[in-house]
């Protein structure tokens, strides 16, 4: 749609009728559903169309932003979860029906948003941010929305969006308080430097001993209503329209609102110098016909052959821990385990002769020498290398940040590059 004048003038020049005064008749096209947007003087639906925002979380702060963007037409939308609906959902989600219950959050909260607008492109992936989700995707998306409801996972996001650079908005609320945060890197601050001790004793208890993932705290219960949903929500879209426009935005702030005496405030966030996530991937090379489902020992070659680099100086880094064994030091055995740490109960963790915890084994470098021989045959996904991930690659002088072949549709995945 376009807001036309009576008579065609270029906006450069002054028209026949403003050189008299008078202003120049418009009309609005009632057949362009954006018609009303356009009118906004800065509004650039085209800019819109063309954006991809990535989810993560599609709960009732994830269906508030999953609604909006959809309004708005952005061209495309990755919604990440986990989790199945549940009755209790219900009250909380203005996407999911009763009908609906026991099935994917992802699925249908996109499948809900198409309906509400169909130029809208909405890509269900049904899994966790933390072992499923590519790095590569987030590099590829123009910023990242996180609603979700745990430390741990805000915490990988941030380090992630750090790593290539992309914008992200986190949202949080609670019963009806809630939350904003703009982050963007790689200058300012960012999630991590804002963290307390009492953050990091509360993410501690994720990883409590034996350091295996506690499900019930993962998949912890907050109390909300469905109206701070709906005020956070439109809070963090319409950050996010800012940064799609290049307008400034509350980069490094929180944006805080207390539901109970209605009162709004904003508090910035220093930078630490020392924080653990500022680290930035400078170069990101393509690793040509490596997908995650490739054996180690054929991504080794791959590698040492397209960086002319010997083999056997190459150590693979990996972002999640590999949880090699648990040993039962009171009964003096181990149990063979070879999973990504994240991916294994807490009720493992337990021996079953002595009901003693067992203690992990873990690694997170791989190197191509004679250390890899048992663990060529094993791709980089039983590794816990997720599809369109980047992986890290070291020698004694040399860093190589490489994005493997994603595996999915590649124009849905995107090109990686903004």
């Amino acid at each position: 749609m376009e807001i036309k004048p009576s008579t065609p003038f270029s906006s450069e020049t002054e028209s026949p009728s403003a050189s008299s005064g008078a202003q120049p008749e418009l009309f609005i096209d009632d057949d362009d559903r954006y018609s009303r947007l356009r009118l906004i003087g800065w509004w650039d639906q085209e800019k819109i169309a063309n954006a991809s925002v990535l989810v993560v979380g599609a709960g009732a702060l994830g269906n508030e932003v999953i609604k909006n963007l959809a309004l708005l037409g952005l061209g495309q939308i990755y919604v990440v979860d986990m989790d199945e609906i549940q009755e209790s959902n219900l009250t909380r989600s203005v996407l999911f029906r009763s009908h609906h219950k026991g099935m994917s959050k992802a699925v249908v909260a996109a499948e809900m948003a198409r309906e509400l607008n169909s130029d809208c492109n909405l890509i269900p992936l049904h899994g966790n941010v933390l072992t499923d989700i590519g790095l590569g995707l987030v590099r590829a998306v123009d910023l990242v929305i996180c609603c979700v409801d745990n430390r741990e996972a805000r915490l990988w996001i941030n380090r992630m969006c750090w790593k290539v650079t992309t914008p992200w908005i986190d949202g949080g609320i609670q019963e009806i308080n809630g939350v904003a945060k703009v982050f963007v890197p790689p200058h300012g601050s960012c999630y991590e430097c804002a963290m307390t001790e009492n953050d990091y004793r509360l993410i501690s208890l994720r990883y409590s001993c034996p350091l295996l993932k506690q499900e019930d705290i993962q998949r912890g219960r907050v109390p909300t209503a469905p109206t701070i949903a709906s005020i956070i929500g439109g809070l963090q879209v319409q950050e996010a329209l800012k940064l799609i426009h290049e307008m400034p935005t509350a980069e490094g702030s929180a944006m805080v609102f207390n539901g109970v005496v209605n009162n709004f405030y904003k508090t910035r966030f220093q930078r630490r110098e020392d924080c653990m996530s500022h680290e930035t991937y400078e170069n990101i090379t393509s690793i040509r016909g490596v997908t995650h489902e490739a054996k180690l020992a054929d991504f080794f070659q791959a590698v040492a052959s397209q960086f002319e680099v010997p083999l056997s100086e190459l150590t693979l880094v990996l972002d999640r821990d590999f949880l090699i064994r648990l040993e039962c030091r009171a009964c003096q055995k181990d149990v063979i385990v070879d999973e990504p740490l994240c991916k294994v109960g807490a009720t493992r963790g337990v021996c079953g002769t002595c009901s003693q915890p067992l203690q992990p084994v873990t690694t997170c470098e791989i190197s191509a020498g004679l250390e890899s021989s048992d663990w060529s045959d094993r791709s980089l996904a039983d590794l816990g290398i997720p599809d369109n991930d980047i992986v890290s690659v070291v020698t004694e002088d040399q860093a190589f940040h490489l994005q493997l072949t994603g595996s999915r549709d590649s124009s849905r995945i995107g090109s990686g590059e903004r």
